[in-house]
């Protein structure tokens, strides 16, 4: 089974130990885990390191060419380097204009290559094209089953 990751590049308190003991509880360890993520800060990164971190594989899907350039967050470049350098499969989107196609291509490869989706969401809508609301409702659709996680009440930024 491929386990992929979609969800918000900012984590309030407290999200990002709430999925990580979810992950733990519920994904096996070792080459029996491969994990798909489009690395970008917050949960993507999230993830793609817990995967890495439990001997799973990592399978990376890139919004387009040089998206490590758009990562602009405290560190978030480093561990995109750290993140992408021992995945086993990176694919890059075309180039596309807006960049907001390129993450909503991305989400949707993201979701075509995984048999089941966590979404790190707090189940607003997405607040551009490619968002977080838009790849689980693309896994709705495909009929790929989606696990979100969250605490109620929490508020992101």
């Amino acid at each position: 089974m491929r386990y992929g990751v979609t969800g918000h590049r900012v984590l309030p308190a407290g999200i990002a130990d709430c999925a990580v003991a979810h992950w733990r509880r519920v994904l096996p360890a070792g080459s029996a885990l491969v994990g798909v993520s489009c690395l970008a800060e917050g949960a993507d990164q999230l993830f793609a390191a817990f995967v890495l971190a439990a001997g799973g594989r990592l399978e990376a899907v890139l919004p387009w060419a040089g998206y490590a350039d758009s990562l602009t967050g405290d560190g978030s470049r480093a561990r995109f380097d750290d993140l992408v350098r021992p995945a086993t499969t990176v694919l890059t989107m075309p180039d596309a204009t807006p960049r907001e196609r390129g993450f909503l291509a991305a989400g949707q490869t993201l979701v075509d290559r995984c048999d089941h989706l966590f979404a790190v969401w707090d189940g607003q809508p997405a607040r551009g094209v490619g968002g977080t609301a838009d790849v689980v409702a693309y896994a709705k659709q495909r009929g790929c089953p989606v696990t979100v996680l969250w605490i109620d009440g929490v508020r992101r930024a």
